[in-house]
């Protein structure tokens, strides 16, 4: 008998919060229809929505309908939540680029000929008429609750504008619509989506008699304190055009040692107990669980074909894909690398040379290199924009490295 989907997303990380678990437990005991939304403010999603696709994968997986929901006419206000200020307001047409970027990610994960849906609450949010919108859904709002939500509570410091509080009007009556039409009976989401989505599911008994349920996902950051997905070049995408398979590949097999079995759990689909074989190596055995972790979560976004060559491009990197693990760590004052520091210099404090001048005929010589590119220059300042994973690798020559990283 398969593992009930509640257990399975809970040994894998998933779930912070749910609503009344054993009547969730009763409702996913058949086939059901759940939905998490996504915001379209970009032409490509991020690393940080791996988990919430990942999870209607596991929902789709366990027999489930997922739907996943472009927030086309939401994106037209932008979500407070988690926010100090205001996003910025985004035209039809910005939406409608963004939309058809995201769609075929979704498509690598969820497998729409088989149940999976993909829907924009533009179709019903842009032709709502106000007055009747008041008088059917923003009676069943008390004001003093939704002041006490936590994503509201933030912005009253810096100012809450009038469009983005009603936001969650917006969102919990997508819930109730994809109830009435699509007997949706789950929402999911990311922790500071909870207010939102229980109001949803409040909205649905209110108007429906019926009982929905919520479920949310932790907020992931890395041990160090930093969002899951942000790089020194801004966000991890998952178009291959804005990051290419191979800067995604080495995101994730620079992950730290901590983290790995955390996101062998949550972003790819091992069995379990491989995952905690692989997160219990330790020193430099957990090389390996980082290669897997790459290969994987590359393969899920990219492809096979392209997993391989961001793989083998990585162990040519690192010289067959042992120096990584040997290479020695110089520590430095992360201050030191924010002020920035001549090439030589760093290679020779580093002890990846003798001396200064040795590191300045190397670099001259065309033998110095940044995250295997080639420095140009002994006096390139390397700065902590040079930051790759959390470390900058020099090497001189062909073999010898040397993994700077910040403290």
């Amino acid at each position: 008998m398969s593992r009930h989907v509640i257990d399975v997303l809970r040994e894998r990380g998933f779930i912070e919060q749910l609503t009344d678990e054993d009547a969730l437990r009763e409702a996913l005991s058949q086939p059901a229809t759940c939905y998490i939304g996504f915001d379209p403010t970009a032409t490509s999603l991020h690393a940080g929505s791996l988990v919430p696709i990942m999870a209607l994968a596991h929902m789709q997986q366990a027999g489930h309908r997922p739907i996943a929901l472009l927030g086309g006419g939401t994106a037209m206000i932008g979500d407070p939540s988690g926010k100090t200020e205001m996003r910025m307001m985004l035209t039809l047409e910005d939406i409608e680029r963004n939309i058809v970027g995201i769609k075929e990610q979704f498509a690598r994960y969820l497998d729409f000929d088989d149940g999976a849906v993909l829907l924009n609450n533009a179709d019903w949010l842009t032709g709502l008429n106000y007055i009747e919108f008041l008088r059917d859904v923003g009676v069943h709002f008390s004001v003093n609750r939704m002041l006490a939500a936590e994503s509201y509570k933030m912005r009253l410091e810096t100012g809450l504008n009038f469009i983005e509080f009603n936001y969650m009007l917006l969102q919990a009556y997508d819930f109730l619509v994809l109830n009435q039409q699509e007997n949706c009976i789950l929402q999911m989401g990311g922790n500071d989506q909870w207010g939102n989505i229980v109001a949803g599911v409040d909205l649905v008994r209110r108007v429906e008699a019926k009982q929905a349920h919520a479920v949310t996902f932790p907020l992931l950051t890395t041990s160090s304190g930093q969002k899951m997905g942000k790089t020194h070049k801004g966000a991890l995408w998952l178009d291959a055009e804005r990051t290419s398979p191979y800067e995604f590949y080495q995101y994730w097999i620079n992950t730290e040692d901590p983290d790995v079995e955390k996101f062998l759990a949550l972003l790819t689909f091992l069995p379990m107990e491989e995952v905690r074989k692989l997160g219990a190596l330790e020193g430099a055995e957990i090389r390996e669980a980082k290669q897997v972790l790459a290969f994987e979560v590359t393969r899920l976004c990219h492809g096979k074909d392209e997993a391989l060559k961001a793989r083998q491009a990585s162990a040519a990197l690192f010289a067959g894909g042992d120096a990584m693990a040997d290479a020695p760590t110089f520590e430095l004052p992360a201050a030191s690398l924010a002020g920035g520091i001549d090439a030589n210099v760093l290679f020779a404090d580093s002890g990846l040379c003798k001396s200064r001048g040795e590191a300045r005929r190397l670099i001259t010589q065309g033998g110095g290199y940044v995250n295997g590119e080639k420095v140009e220059a002994f006096d390139t300042k390397i700065t902590s924009a040079d930051l790759d994973g959390g470390i900058v690798l020099l090497r001189a020559g062909k073999k010898k490295y040397m993994a700077v990283k910040p403290v």
